[in-house]
């Protein structure tokens, strides 16, 4: 993605951080982990460097990262959502985890974008998004398998 000078990244970045600290804020008590593991993908994701690693050598480590940060997000808003709805002896709403799983993968558009644009020493990718876009279909999968397996 190519980079626009004329572009204020600043402006679009505190819109969404107060955005997403209003949500984490209302989501924080009934879906705690959910919660911090979308608070670690906007610091992992937004962190100006990494420091090197073993896994620097590995192909697609990148897009493997993505995969599993993604992925094990929506498992796990999965099996909070499955959770809460046991205790409260109600069906779970579907509808309200696809919206999840839409929101996850706006998600990860967002970073990619704040990385192309906001961010410097980053670089947004199509293969990062795409990367994140299939780890979400694979967390719901997961989930979904939770809910036949764990939760009837």
């Amino acid at each position: 993605m190519a980079s626009n000078k004329n572009f204020s990244p600043f402006t679009l970045f505190r819109a969404v951080a107060n955005f997403s600290l209003f949500t984490f804020y209302f989501s924080l008590h009934k879906y705690p982990l959910s919660s911090l593991c979308i608070l670690l993908i906007w610091v992992l994701s937004l962190t100006p460097f990494f420091p090197e690693t073993p896994f620097d050598n590995v192909e697609f480590a990148d897009k493997w990262t993505h995969f599993v940060m993604y992925g094990g997000t929506c498992a796990v808003i999965w099996w909070e959502h499955l959770r809460h709805s046991k205790k409260a002896s109600c069906r779970p709403n579907l509808r309200a985890l696809f919206v999840a799983m839409l929101c996850m993968v706006l998600l990860g558009g967002l970073m990619e974008l704040l990385q192309a644009y906001a961010i410097t020493t980053r670089s947004g990718e199509w293969l990062d998004f795409w990367a994140d876009s299939i780890g979400v279909l694979l967390g719901s999968g997961v989930g979904a398998l939770l809910r036949v397996c764990c939760f009837r």
